[in-house]
């Protein structure tokens, strides 16, 4: 029976659809279509262009298909250990940083999102200060080699370990999921605000949790710029500063030899050769992100509209 009423609502729904509706859900099936070919086109081309033949990628035959199927490029990336080395590293500083800022961003968050914290609106200004302005690079260079952090993985995750933004996109969760009434229903049981926070507020927050991994990995991953700043030992560069200098600095290097035509002709197919290898780290460096990804999916659409609606 229920289900005969389930079929007869679904013809009803369908017998209600107008003319209009159905232009209307073309319309947006095909603008949808042609944005997700807009997107998904760069990241197939990067994928078989890893794959294809260096003189044909270069030439720009490579359009829908890999030509001349090679796994040159990886082999290439995998043979150079400084790439296998900067790939652990940075496996260690985004896991290291994102533990760090987890630890900074919550307690501070919830710290902020009490209404019974006195001082929690002058402290929230001041924080807002810092993301107009900044000391500088030069500054913070001073600060971080007087504290001796040079050449070592805190000069990497201890500065900018509060991110403001994630702080408070954590503090408004905080506001709206944990309630002051949940807290004093627990303080009549004893429980104090340290095992309140660790034992009640955390295990309801796996989703601002997944969307602050999120944030934080990926900002780590992709971070290049303070590893060359503080980092001058090579057996200590990230993945994102290999890749750098394998793309600027051997292309450099390469632009200078060419003083004969034989050695132009050299050049170009090193020159091809680098880039097929810059496919593959594109690749390669990208796997992490799109592996961490599926298992916070669930929790993303909540984390991101946080705040965004209220009643």
């Amino acid at each position: 029976m229920r289900k005969e009423m389930e079929v007869n609502t679904a013809k009803r729904w369908k017998t209600k659809r107008c003319k209009e509706d159905i232009i209307f859900d073309t319309v947006v099936f095909i603008i949808l279509t042609l944005i997700l070919f807009i997107v998904a086109y760069p990241l197939y081309w990067v994928v078989i262009s890893s794959i294809s033949d260096p003189k044909a990628v270069s030439s720009g035959e490579v359009i829908w298909k890999p030509i001349g199927l090679t796994w040159k490029g990886y082999v290439e990336v995998f043979e150079n250990s400084a790439v296998v080395r900067g790939f652990i590293n940075s496996i260690l500083y985004t896991f290291v940083g994102v533990c760090i800022n987890l630890i900074v961003t919550l307690p501070t968050a919830y710290a902020l999102s009490r209404s019974m914290f006195s001082g929690k609106k002058p402290i929230t200004i001041f924080y807002m200060i810092t993301i107009f302005f900044g000391g500088g690079l030069i500054p913070t260079y001073l600060v971080v080699k007087n504290l001796h952090m040079l050449n070592t993985i805190w000069s990497l995750v201890l500065p900018g370990c509060l991110g403001v933004y994630n702080m408070i996109v954590a503090r408004t969760f905080f506001k709206s999921n944990i309630s002051d009434e949940l807290y004093e229903a627990a303080e009549i049981d004893g429980c104090t605000q340290g095992k309140f926070f660790f034992k009640v507020a955390l295990p309801l927050s796996k989703a601002i949790i997944a969307i602050l991994v999120l944030y934080y990995g990926v900002g780590h991953w992709n971070s290049y710029f303070s590893a060359l700043v503080y980092i001058s030992d090579k057996d200590q560069y990230p993945l994102q500063l290999v890749l750098r200098n394998i793309l600027i600095t051997n292309a450099t290097a390469l632009s200078q030899t060419a003083t004969t035509k034989a050695a132009r002709e050299a050049l170009r197919e090193k020159q091809a050769l680098i880039d097929l290898m810059k496919y593959s780290l594109i690749i390669i460096s990208s796997i992490p992100v799109l592996v961490l990804y599926p298992f916070i999916q669930k929790h993303f659409v909540k984390g991101v509209m946080i705040g965004s609606v209220k009643g």
